[in-house]
């Protein structure tokens, strides 16, 4: 059985537009701050355990995603139900991060929109049917492990390759296949363990950059 969550990334590889690729990061600041970055964590606590402060990781709306999360994780637990408001936000936010996502790390070139309009970098979940698994939801967090510390290593060569790929497309105006097909398979790794710790999905996800 295919894993219930799709990413698809139309490939650019040449002809990149190299004054877009030069201010990336500048550009993406708006996105940023609203579905974040490269990464996971949703709300920190301050070195004064008084306050807390949201992350660079998920942006606002990843921060509001999170905490929902939590809510979902007592609904399902207790009564095996994730509310549909929940689960529609929390998609939102997916599919939002998939687009901010593909722009930040140079793999589109076509500023992503704010809100959900056609973008050529897209994320497909399908809802889970039937009951949930309420033993895989309360132990959600501790089977998570063992993905969180490889992403840790395929994010760091993810931002090494993004960095050659800026290079490259600067002088060049070509993204080297190689290293867009890595930056391809870490992103659908990393949504694949995002939307697994968010609670939209039960089936464990594959060691895989396919």
């Amino acid at each position: 059985m295919p894993y219930p969550v799709t990413v698809t990334i139309d490939p650019a590889l040449t002809n990149r537009n190299r004054l877009a690729t030069a201010f990336r990061i500048i550009l993406a600041i708006p996105h940023l701050l609203l579905v974040g970055g490269v990464g996971f964590g949703g709300v920190a606590w301050r070195t004064d355990h008084t306050s807390t402060s949201l992350t660079s990781e998920t942006g606002l709306l990843g921060a509001a995603a999170f905490l929902l999360a939590i809510v979902s994780w007592f609904t399902i637990v207790i009564g095996g139900q994730h509310a549909s408001g929940i689960r529609q936000f929390t998609a939102f936010y997916m599919r939002w991060r998939v687009r901010a996502l593909a722009y930040l790390m140079l793999l589109r070139d076509e500023y992503p929109p704010f809100g959900d309009t056609r973008y050529p970098a897209s994320i497909e979940i399908v809802e889970p049917a039937g009951p949930r698994d309420r033993l895989t939801v309360g132990l959600r967090i501790f089977l998570v492990i063992p993905h969180l510390i490889v992403l840790a290593f395929l994010a760091f060569g993810w931002w090494i390759t993004s960095c050659l790929a800026w290079l490259m497309i600067l002088f060049t105006g070509e993204y080297p296949p190689g290293l867009y097909g890595f930056g391809v398979g870490v992103l659908r790794w990393l949504l694949r363990v995002e939307t697994y710790i968010l609670l939209l999905v039960d089936e464990y996800p594959p060691f895989s950059l396919r």
